[in-house]
């Protein structure tokens, strides 16, 4: 069992009244896409933290996470959610419901979606995922923008306007975008009926705005934070300004070990696991995930973090 001191520190936060100013804004923001499209990593970027879990492997969130920027006069609450995924998906891998149910739910709750999409990912860059366009389909009336991210590992830059045009149609904030025409491509022996019908399933063609970033550049993070700061509408604070995430202490911890669990471990974590495996030899493993994970938990709540992990087989 993992036991904190200061558990009772982020709970009394918690409930604190919020110290709203007369003139507060606030914004609800539900960061949305396929697995692995990094939407923990611009979470924790936005925050100025590393408070969610992050890893290669898809997954890592498994239920709905909440983080709360607060500046000056406004707050914005970001809804950190699984990956999208298909009920057969869950099933066949037997993941928790959660992967399923928050997402979905998480959207009702939102201001704005934000819709995020691995650009460096060949196979999932030419179109939009089949569950984030029913999502966007069955919440029309939330605005919503598009964030390319990975956009420094793509070496033909140009491609960027291209694929900015699949995903939205070419239609961007009720404009028609201006695409260059690719010469190196025959001509289309469909209808102008079935081509709009193909646009129309590969694209959302009323995204508000579009950002190319990478998550991990401070400038690209920092101009998106800008525009959802100007995005704000007032409204009353949810949260005290000291309040960073509802995560308890235990759960930032558990998500962090998993964390550490999914990048160290080979490509059946989390399906199949051996003592052995999270040993290490000579300890070294767990070792190694153990003093990592206090690291992080060190940065998170500004003061020492020292845990212990003991591995047991399980009957």
């Amino acid at each position: 069992m993992i036991h904190f001191v200061f558990l009772g520190e982020q709970l009394s936060l918690l409930l604190r009244h919020p110290d709203q100013p007369d003139n507060a804004k606030v914004l609800k923001v539900a960061i949305i896409g396929a697995p692995n499209a990094g939407k923990s990593t611009l979470t924790n970027q936005l925050l100025g933290k590393k408070v969610f879990a992050v890893s290669k492997k898809v997954h890592t969130t498994r239920s709905r996470a909440l983080g709360v920027l607060t500046k000056n006069d406004t707050q914005i609450i970001l809804l950190d959610t699984p990956g999208l995924t298909t009920p057969s998906k869950v099933k066949r891998h037997q993941l928790e419901k959660s992967l399923l149910v928050d997402p979905w739910s998480t959207v009702k709750e939102a201001d704005l979606m934000v819709i995020m999409v691995d650009v460096a990912d060949r196979w999932m860059c030419s179109r939009l995922d089949f569950e984030v366009l029913k999502c966007l389909a069955e919440h029309p009336h939330i605005p919503a923008i598009l964030v390319l991210n990975k956009v420094d590992l793509v070496k033909a830059k140009d491609r960027m306007l291209d694929i900015t045009a699949q995903l939205t149609c070419g239609v961007v904030n009720g404009h028609r975008m201006r695409v260059r025409p690719d010469s190196n491509k025959p001509n289309s022996t469909l209808s102008k009926e079935q081509l709009n019908v193909l646009r129309s399933q590969q694209g959302w063609p009323h995204f508000k705005d579009v950002f190319m970033l990478s998550s991990v550049d401070r400038e690209d993070v920092e101009t998106l934070k800008s525009y959802f700061m100007v995005a704000a509408k007032p409204g009353s604070w949810q949260y005290h300004s000291e309040v960073l995430t509802d995560q308890s202490p235990e759960d930032i911890c558990t998500n962090t070990i998993r964390e550490k669990l999914l990048e160290y471990l080979p490509q059946e974590v989390p399906y199949s696991i051996t003592q052995k495996m999270v040993i290490g030899t000579g300890g070294q493993m767990v070792a190694r995930i153990a003093q990592e994970t206090s690291e992080d938990l060190s940065k998170v709540y500004l003061r020492e973090v020292k845990l212990k992990l003991s591995v047991k087989l399980r009957k």
